[in-house]
């Protein structure tokens, strides 16, 4: 990932710990992160580099498919960039139709590439989440990474 050196210095042991292959393995989260989990994305929330930043501390939580702990922080994050977390963690939890409601406030992203589409994606992961699909899947972390790159800026 392309991180500022602070961002990067505090992040870096949950990456080392639990790699990006390993993370957002499920489209629709069935299970929470582990305690281990929890506990560094607490030690690293608690850092001011991350404290002061909620668009930061709600991708973390969403990395270790802490669903609600991001959706505590993202809704009262009143930009677009929060909308953007926020319809991650709704579509996430199986919650599609309100994934569209958030992806509707964002319109286009300046984190995501141009021509790609939040609503196409929602729509194929209710279609598809199911089976679990790896292009969905690899999908979902490029999203994760561009957006949490452009909030680590």
């Amino acid at each position: 990932m392309n991180l500022p050196a602070p961002i990067a210095k505090v992040v870096t042991p949950l990456f080392t710990w639990w790699p990006l292959e390993n993370s957002l393995q499920q489209l629709v989260v069935s299970k929470a992160g582990s305690n281990e989990q929890i506990a560094l994305v607490e030690s690293i929330e608690r850092m001011s580099v991350v404290a002061e930043r909620p668009a930061l501390r709600a991708a973390l939580w969403l990395y270790i498919d802490e669903l609600d702990r991001s959706h505590s922080i993202s809704q009262g994050i009143e930009d677009t960039t929060g909308s953007y977390w926020h319809g991650i963690m709704h579509r996430r939890e199986g919650d599609f139709g309100n994934a569209h409601y958030w992806f509707n406030r964002v319109g286009m992203h300046p984190a995501m590439p141009h021509g790609y589409d939040p609503h196409a994606f929602v729509d194929e992961v209710q279609r598809r989440h199911k089976d679990e699909p790896l292009e969905l899947i690899e999908m979902q972390r490029k999203e994760w990474v561009a957006l949490f790159e452009w909030c680590a800026k």
